[in-house]
């Protein structure tokens, strides 16, 4: 339907005749409703809404300004037009400061009141949209996640965007980011609202259960296995299943996953009969999901299964303010619940905050402000108040210049990656590197952690290509491997 056909206009005209004359002019546009009255209008108004009102400015019983002033009080969101045979700049002034859209002077013809009705009207819309538009570009909560940053906004788009659709989702992040909470976020603005969430921590179920635990079992399947019991698959039919750390999924579990997702049906431990459900997936990951497929540790076809809407969770260090509001709406939390009496941050833990890397995101600040609020006392957060490494100079010192190499390491290659893309094949020189990061003479790391650390930012940069990296690092991709595998052996013992 024509969406002028649907804007419903009231015309108030103490004269029947020029009534009918206005009423001929616009319902061939718009449905049209006719008064005769301010009292009648009044009525009307009450009775159901508007999208635009003529309204005559000299009635018998009500004075039209009158009228105006009221609507004003009752829905300011009403289109007014005002019409007068006697026309005056006081008259129009009043009008227009008591909310009226537009003054018309009578007599006017059919193409002056359709260009007029089409120009306020039009207006109107526009404005809507852009106020639309500026709520939902300005807003600093949405569901449960806390932050008004840009990064913040296009993830908050996408989950709008995404969520009435079946694709499945696959949310990336540092540890920490709220990766979940985005998966939570989803599930209540898809279509599947009525429906079971169902999540599942891939990394916190032994191995040999995850299968169990997703597709279910039959009694005496294997050993323990004493009942049947439903998987998360079947409680999550015609729902979401939200599968965390999906990374953490032993491969031969993945090809059972990947049949599940294509075909919708699967097999519950120890049966040989096909259950078919309906499910929308989420997935989530702290890893980078590319070089995990080229490492072998995760399949590529269900990669690709999976990949279909990514969304990036950005680190704290990298959404501005987010981490003071997110600081506070923490503090009134625990505050709350511990029955303190802080009341707000001091300037100098903001300013400490904003410099401080987050390394833990969310999680961490989560656990400072509730240690803070548990071990002290008072209505004001000061710095001798946190913990360490916050009320610890060095070691806040220490973190902070960390951070500023990572950030020099990491702008070094994205000027790389940059002139790569431009054609620009200059060879990376790391001598340059080294002299443009900071040194901190009490600061001596193993060199293991440091040749870990720019390796690891260049896999980063080049999007996980390892190849393209050890290029860039002038040495060979069979080195970066032997170093990695070498440096998990490290973090495993």
């Amino acid at each position: 339907m024509d969406q002028k056909a649907c804007q419903h206009v009231l015309i108030v005209e103490d004269s029947k005749s020029t009534a009918q004359v206005y009423c001929h002019y616009l319902e061939g546009e718009y449905q049209v409703s006719v008064v005769h009255s301010g009292k009648n209008a009044l009525a009307a108004i009450e009775e159901r809404s508007f999208d635009l009102i003529l309204l005559d400015v000299h009635l018998p019983d009500i004075s039209g300004l009158d009228i105006l002033k009221e609507i004003g009080k009752r829905d300011s969101r009403i289109t007014t037009i005002m019409m007068t045979a006697y026309s005056s700049v006081d008259t129009a002034v009043e009008a227009m400061r008591l909310g009226a859209n537009d003054f018309l002077t009578k007599p006017f013809d059919r193409n002056r009141l359709i260009v007029t009705v089409n120009n306020v009207l039009k207006e109107r819309r526009l404005s809507d949209i852009v106020q639309e538009y500026e709520k939902n570009c300005n807003r600093n909560q949405f569901h449960q996640f806390i932050g008004e940053s840009l990064s913040m906004q296009s993830v908050y788009r996408i989950i709008e965007s995404s969520a009435s659709s079946n694709a499945t989702i696959f949310i990336t992040g540092e540890s920490g980011t709220g990766k979940e909470l985005c998966a939570e976020a989803i599930h209540p603005e898809s279509d599947r609202s009525e429906k079971a969430f169902v999540a599942l921590n891939c990394a916190a179920i032994p191995r040999d259960l995850l299968e169990s635990e997703i597709f279910g079992h039959v009694k005496g399947a294997f050993t323990g296995a004493i009942t049947s019991r439903e998987g998360a698959a079947s409680r999550a039919s015609g729902g979401t299943l939200f599968l965390d750390e999906i990374g953490e999924m032993p491969l031969d579990l993945q090809s059972k996953l990947l049949r599940f997702i294509q075909s919708g049906t699967f097999q519950p431990v120890g049966s040989n009969r096909e259950v078919s459900v309906d499910v929308r997936f989420i997935c989530a990951t702290n890893r980078d999901p590319l070089t995990e497929v080229r490492e072998g540790r995760f399949r590529e076809d269900l990669y690709y299964r999976l990949h279909v809407i990514p969304i990036q969770m950005p680190p704290l260090r990298e959404r501005g303010n987010d981490c003071l509001l997110i600081a506070k709406s923490l503090l009134r939390k625990y505050n709350k619940e511990e029955k303190k009496s802080f009341s707000s941050l001091s300037p100098e833990v903001e300013s400490l905050f904003l410099k401080y890397p987050w390394p833990g995101n969310v999680r961490e600040l989560s656990n400072t402000i509730q240690n803070t609020v548990i071990l002290n006392k008072g209505n004001t957060i000061t710095i001798d108040m946190l913990p360490s490494p916050f009320n610890d100079h060095q070691e806040f010192e220490k973190l902070e210049s960390i951070s500023n190499k990572k950030s020099i390491i990491d702008s070094q290659f994205t000027k790389i990656s940059e002139d790569t893309t431009s054609g620009n094949n200059e060879t990376i020189n790391l001598e340059e590197i080294s002299e443009t990061t900071p040194h901190n003479p009490q600061e001596i790391l193993p060199l293991w952690i440091e040749e870990k650390r720019i390796i690891d930012s260049a896999i980063i940069k080049c999007n996980g290509n390892i190849p393209r990296a050890a290029a860039f690092l002038e040495v060979s991709p069979s080195t970066i491997y032997r170093k990695k595998q070498h440096w998990d052996k490290k973090k495993n013992f």
